[in-house]
């Protein structure tokens, strides 16, 4: 899969597939998963989903910036940014991790 992007189509035709709502429902089911995280960051707070990650806004002060082609210093302003925090899960699941939650779905993990 490297190389390639999941898009909103991909994540609601999967919803379609594995619970079983119409392809509408899927789309809107996805659509509003994704706004509630985006409208939730707005406000400033985290998303945490577990054994995934979080995804929280984290402000950034003024700092002074340089441009690297003339090397003159520019103010880079204040702005809010958007940090994403793998879980160990995820990070295990990524490095070939076996006991990850979603190594094989209902099976315990390995001691």
């Amino acid at each position: 899969m490297a190389g390639t992007t999941v898009t909103r189509a991909q994540l609601s035709e999967s919803v379609y597939q594995e619970v079983g709502l119409s392809r509408n429902e899927s789309a809107e089911l996805v659509e509003n998963v994704l706004n509630e995280i985006a409208d939730t960051l707005t406000r400033g707070e985290t998303v945490k989903i577990s054994s995934f990650g979080s995804f929280s806004v984290r402000q950034k002060g003024e700092r002074t910036g340089r441009n690297p082609k003339t090397g003159e210093e520019v103010p880079i302003k204040p702005r809010r940014v958007l940090v994403f925090r793998a879980s160990n899960v995820l990070k295990s699941r990524i490095n070939g991790g076996e006991d990850s939650a979603f190594a094989d779905k209902g099976a315990p993990p390995s001691p």
